[in-house]
């Protein structure tokens, strides 16, 4: 379940949600809901709430998963996800 602790899969919840079967508006939409100070990028800070981002009761995520999601989707290494690389993210989960 996605409420253990360190039990969080990005790919196992982008389709629990349904993001996977969303157009690509709607995935970029999603991604300027996550990415809260509108900076164009979600950072790790940002991403540790990722589940309350769906769901109000979502737990926060630990570090540990914070740094693996975050690890998953940074593909150029710069320490934030872009809406490139979070659509990457989704495409390829």
């Amino acid at each position: 379940s996605l409420t253990a602790a360190e039990s969080f899969n990005y790919k196992k919840f982008f389709e629990m949600v349904g993001l996977k079967k969303k157009s690509p508006e709607d995935v970029k939409k999603v991604f300027h809901i996550l990415d809260k100070d509108q900076s164009g990028f979600i950072e790790e800070e940002e991403l540790k709430f990722v589940l309350k981002g769906f769901t109000p009761e979502g737990r926060d995520l630990s570090d540990k998963e914070t740094k693996a999601l975050l690890a998953a989707g940074d593909k150029d290494g710069d320490g934030k996800i872009g809406a490139d690389e979070f659509a990457t993210m989704v495409a390829e989960s």
